[in-house]
């Protein structure tokens, strides 16, 4: 027999390990550290430019940064501070190395969603805010799974519930309330509104004066920063329904959305969600405040059933959201809900594996367009980089061959660099629908 004693010990025992792999993956002060990048992958892979054209313009500016000289003289190396200000100063046939960003937009929302556990959401989630970051964009991740996988893979760990998304849905609950309340006091009629209650734990913790910057935090890339999770705000799925009968017009599902809109727009890029493996309170709230989503899937048979019962009762649970239609406050996005754009993407992908290339076409016959063209492979760099909580961005590629490190980043490059056209478009048609 096993009770919650038994599970709370064995749990104690898999800490013990977490600690362990920690303490050899992050730097002595247990706190994750990013590592610098060499001449060669500045010019190459992170800027695209030729490696004697840019020694050239390095030579010719002393006033850019010059990274660290490895002991031999062969090897620079340079942090990303100093590989986004080079970005910025230096031009190449008066070209810009500056990612397109359209001046005066707000950052583009991009939720990675699938309720199949597995899909490799995290894994896609934080190779893609990787490598956005090394494009020169400023990037918020916003974990929304209590399994905080992603937040983990950040350096960020020992975190209180409240600063999670379950605080800025308990938050947004009890800002509603106040403003429903204060709208039935000043309204005209003869007839009395009921006054909605606030939950005593909400107002007991204070989440009425938490300012938007508080719940995010900073991570070992510069320019990335976490709303994160953790274990504890799994109950938010709980909570969350308490809360909606205390406050039935409570439109939970635009929680995380009108905080996003309290964000400066010139703050991110790219504002990045990592769902859970599930369709409840907190994964509606990422995909009712996305611009765009990205639904990634296994290449097997079953993932692919999966994935099309995941889009069935997605639709299904956005009809009924619709119901909300003209109870929003102004300046909430409309019902029903529209995407700019939905994107399929294959992960774990084996090139020589026959199934997964008939699983390919399979996708790519049912989803048309909407199929990105790129999987991402799986390979031993990239198994290896996850045991140690990293990227293939952050691994080294001196930690194992050259060309074992590049097939491994040259897949997620061409998954990225797919991602990157379809926010850019979003842009484009963010654009189009103002103006029209």
């Amino acid at each position: 027999m096993f009770t919650h004693e038994d599970l709370k010990a064995l749990q104690a025992q898999s800490l013990k390990m977490q600690g362990a792999i920690r303490r050899q993956t992050y730097s002595p002060e247990r706190e994750k550290t990013l590592r610098r990048f060499s001449s060669w992958e500045l010019a190459e892979l992170i800027l695209k430019v030729n490696q004697s054209t840019l020694r050239g313009k390095m030579a010719a500016d002393p006033s850019l940064p010059q990274g660290q000289v490895e002991e031999d003289g062969r090897q620079r190396w340079y942090s990303l501070d100093e590989v986004n200000e080079i970005r910025r100063k230096l031009r190449i046939n008066r070209r810009s190395l500056m990612p397109p960003r359209p001046a005066g937009r707000r950052a583009i929302r991009a939720a990675i969603a699938n309720f199949k556990g597995g899909a490799g959401k995290s894994t896609v989630a934080l190779h893609f805010a990787h490598a956005a970051a090394l494009d020169g964009y400023r990037v918020l991740c916003v974990d929304f799974d209590p399994q905080a996988t992603l937040s983990h893979s950040m350096g960020l760990t020992d975190i209180a519930e409240e600063y999670t998304v379950w605080g800025i849905m308990a938050r947004d609950l009890a800002r509603e309330t106040e403003r429903m309340n204060a709208s039935a006091r000043g309204a005209e009629s003869g007839t009395a509104l009921p006054r909605r209650r606030i939950p005593a734990s909400i107002q007991e913790m204070g989440l009425m004066d938490l300012r938007v910057t508080d719940f995010v935090k900073p991570t070992a890339w510069s320019t990335i920063d976490l709303i994160p999770s953790c274990a504890n705000a799994a109950f938010v799925e709980f909570a969350s329904a308490q809360y909606r009968h205390l406050n039935p017009e409570w439109s939970f599902f635009a929680a995380v959305a009108r905080y996003l809109d309290q964000i400066p727009a010139d703050s991110y890029d790219l504002i990045l969600f990592d769902c859970p493996p599930a369709i409840g309170y907190q994964s509606m709230n990422a995909v009712f405040a996305a611009d765009v989503l990205y639904i990634p899937s296994g290449p097997g048979y079953w993932e692919y059933d999966s994935t099309t019962s995941f889009i069935g009762q997605l639709s299904e649970a956005l009809d009924d959201l619709s119901q909300f239609q003209g109870l929003l406050p102004p300046g909430t996005l409309p019902l029903p809900k529209a995407f700019l754009d939905v994107r399929f993407l294959l992960t774990r992908f084996e090139p020589n594996n026959e199934l997964h290339r008939a699983m390919q076409s399979a996708f790519g016959k049912v989803f048309g367009p909407r199929m990105t063209e790129h999987p991402i492979e799986l390979t031993r760099a990239v198994e290896q980089s996850g045991r140690f909580l990293n990227s293939i961005y952050e691994t080294d590629y001196r930690e194992m061959t050259r060309e074992t490190w590049r097939r491994a980043r040259g897949s997620f490059d061409r998954a990225y660099d797919e991602f990157k056209a379809t926010l850019t478009a979003s842009w484009d048609q963010m654009d189009a629908e103002e103006a029209a």
